[in-house]
């Protein structure tokens, strides 16, 4: 049996998500609980932040990249079906940097400056000299070398479709598109898919473990994604339905496993469209601030009909959310992959406790 310091039933763990992918009963939800450890596994340096420093996605230091990174696991046990990883990630956008776009070192993130000066002037082309698509490959390599029998290396927040294209040419300038220019947006959306996969599999055959295994926001036993479209909280359910829809379709069907970021109540109306998506697999709810949050009950009938319809579902919470959750799915609950962050190793058995009940 394979194990890592950081995990020693890191095996177990990818035997049990495998059989829960795979629509088989593990006795309860898969688990991902993350608890802080009282003394790091390891001892490792930590390198003074660089002046300017803003991000941890930022590609202004490499150096300060490779200790985070070294750094990055060693505060944590990961119970049940977490993973310890770290990702190279630049951006939430990171297909949008590769693409031409430069990153902004913001507060806590960096965004990506539109690229397109007008859609006539637009390039849709891989160029292996992108820098940061060399600083990913770079990075991505000194965490498989830092990560041996430690930890995994996760895909950078590639991203897609109208998230992409709206990040190059501009979020206003696309909106007009889709009305003035739709054939041009579909035909860019089709090139940014076909690019989006030649980065995919480049990163998937550097990253993928011993049993061809990928993690991104959860491991699984092959070819794995997180898709989304924060844009659609700007347009119609039809506008999502001809534009979104065959992107999502195709990504899905070129996959083996994937999970849908489904992010703010703008995006509530796009619901029946996602579930008719044969190949998606989960839905990760995330409500967004000002409104209820993920396990109130008040969101419950959105997960009921995500099971019906034979999807999985990804909700954070802590152990009073998850008895009322248990309670209302009985059974189903087993159809959830739970994130839970407890501040201590009893409410950590607790929460065990309930879900294996």
């Amino acid at each position: 049996m394979k194990t890592q310091t950081y995990k020693e039933d890191f095996d177990a763990a990818r035997d049990r998500l495998t059989a829960w992918w795979n629509g088989e009963d593990i006795g309860r939800p898969a688990m991902h609980i993350w608890l802080p450890r009282e003394t790091p596994v390891e001892q490792i340096d930590v390198m003074p932040k660089p002046d300017g420093w803003t991000s941890n996605y930022s590609a202004s230091n490499y150096e300060y990249r490779v200790n985070i990174a070294q750094r990055g696991c060693i505060g944590r046990e990961y119970i049940a079906e977490a993973i310890p990883f770290m990702s190279p990630d630049l951006a939430p956008n990171t297909l949008a940097l590769y693409l031409g776009c430069h990153g902004l070192d913001q507060p806590g993130t960096v965004w990506c400056e539109p690229c397109m000066d007008s859609p006539e002037s637009a390039k849709f082309e891989m160029d292996p000299d992108n820098f940061y698509w060399e600083f990913t490959q770079r990075l991505g390599a000194e965490m498989l070398e830092l990560g041996q029998d430690r930890f995994i290396v996760q895909f950078p927040d590639l991203i897609e479709g109208l998230d992409t294209l709206a990040a190059m040419r501009g979020t206003e300038e696309l909106l007009f598109d889709l009305i003035e220019r739709p054939e041009w947006v579909h035909e860019s959306l089709g090139k940014i898919t076909q690019l989006y996969f030649k980065y995919y599999d480049v990163l998937y055959d550097m990253f993928k473990d011993d049993r061809g295994g990928s993690q991104f926001w959860a491991w699984a036993p092959g070819r794995m994604s997180k898709l989304q479209c924060d844009f659609s909280a700007m347009i119609s359910p039809d506008m999502f339905g001809e534009f979104m829809v065959p992107v999502l379709t195709e990504q899905t069907e070129r996959l083996d496993y994937s999970l849908y970021h489904w992010d703010g109540p703008g995006a509530l109306p796009h619901h029946d469209h996602l579930l008719s998506i044969p190949e998606l697999d989960m839905i990760q709810w995330v409500p967004g601030d000002g409104v209820e949050p993920m396990m109130d009950p008040h969101w419950w009938p959105l997960y009921h009909k995500t099971f019906e319809a034979g999807k999985k579902m990804f909700i954070d919470g802590g152990l009073e959310e998850i008895k009322r959750l248990k309670r209302e799915f009985g059974p189903k609950l087993k159809q959830f992959l739970i994130q839970s962050y407890p501040k201590t190793q009893q409410e950590a058995d607790e929460i065990m406790a309930v879900v294996s009940d």
